[in-house]
């Protein structure tokens, strides 16, 4: 069983309230040794407790690193004042103080050091082990970012590489080259591109936009070579939305995805529109013609997307799909805006 804060609270509670009672004098002289530690207990027990809540507290009110400050500060300063009124229930309930002596604020001057230190270092303490927890997720999370892109890029790639995908683009080429040499040069150029890009950007967490749609351009040349005009495909980008980035290869996934689900023909041809939305998602829409009977999927579309976005922030993605129409918004990340959030 993995020991929790609580289980590390309770193990400690007696420790601390022994050190406490040897270090200070009770108030009390006529109670037993017994006496004196069982209220030493009860007083730890509450204090911790109510510092480890009030700690909590602030740390889902202020989560992220960059408000470690705000988390200290906020944390130490209610538990200075915890620790002062806290323990004034049990003070009357054992009779160890009467009413009207602490209704005195000089009755709580005496401990104020002690209580500065003591919420000083449980605060540091706490934070520490908050600092370190989140260092480890954040290294977990990296890790496991790496390891999904190299895992996409490496069926990306080998899903391109298929025989299937080269006889095609091969007898695409064959076929333009007597006829439009010219196209043919072109064919290759964008092939080129298109690997070009995988290798260059396998190791990139984001790319802009307008790389990417320079990209599925690239994609969709091919496509355009195989299938002719029974697939068309428009692009609304605005030139302000460019240098917004996205996860490299979405683009390409989700065309994809509409190629491999849909039938594509001149009785029925797949028309592909990307544009933006409101500023904050690119979304890929298709008419819907499902196929009868699918490829055998490579499992790199919209799960991969998901799961990508998850690990980014927690983005999610939108699938809209209706009778005519399918479409996916996938959210566009605004550096500035990130380093600005992380920095509030």
């Amino acid at each position: 069983m993995k020991l929790r804060e609580i289980h590390y609270r309770w193990l400690g509670i007696p420790i601390v309230a022994l050190i406490a009672e040897l270090a200070t004098e009770h108030p009390v002289a006529d109670l037993t040794y017994g006496e004196k530690y069982f209220i030493s207990v009860m007083f730890t027990a509450v204090y911790w407790s109510g510092a480890a809540i009030i700690i909590k507290y602030f740390r889902r009110k202020f989560p992220q690193i960059s408000s470690t400050s705000k988390r200290v500060i906020s944390s130490a300063i209610c538990i200075i004042i915890w620790m002062i009124f806290g323990g004034i229930p049990i003070k009357l309930l054992l009779g160890l103080d009467s009413l009207d002596h602490l209704m005195q604020f000089k009755s709580h001057t005496a401990f104020i050091p002690f209580n500065l230190v003591a919420a000083t270092v449980i605060t540091l303490i706490y934070e520490a082990f908050y600092f370190f927890e989140k260092w480890k997720e954040s290294f977990r999370l990296n890790e496991e970012l790496k390891n999904r892109q190299i895992r996409t890029q490496y069926e990306v790639l080998q899903n391109q590489m298929s025989p299937h995908f080269l006889f095609n683009s091969l007898n695409t080429l064959t076929s333009i080259i007597p006829e439009d040499p010219e196209a043919a040069v072109s064919f290759t150029e964008k092939l080129s591109e298109v690997y070009r890009y995988i290798l260059q950007n396998k190791e990139r967490e984001l790319v802009t936009l307008d790389e990417e749609v320079d990209f599925a351009k690239s994609y969709l040349f091919l496509l355009r070579m195989r299938f002719s005009e029974n697939l068309t495909f428009q692009f609304e980008i605005e030139k302000k939305y460019e240098k917004l980035n996205i996860p490299p290869l979405t683009l390409q996934m989700l065309i994809e995805n509409a190629i491999k689900h849909n039938v594509i023909s001149k009785a029925k041809p797949l028309h592909i529109n990307v544009y933006i939305d409101n500023g904050k998602s690119v979304i890929v829409k298709n008419n819907l013609q499902k196929k009868e009977s699918l490829e055998k999927s490579t499992k790199t579309g919209l799960e991969n997307i998901k799961k990508r976005y998850s690990i980014l922030g927690g983005k999610k993605i939108d699938i809209i799909s209706s009778a005519n129409n399918f479409m996916v918004a996938v959210p566009l990340i605004d550096l500035l805006e990130e380093s600005d959030l992380a920095l509030a």
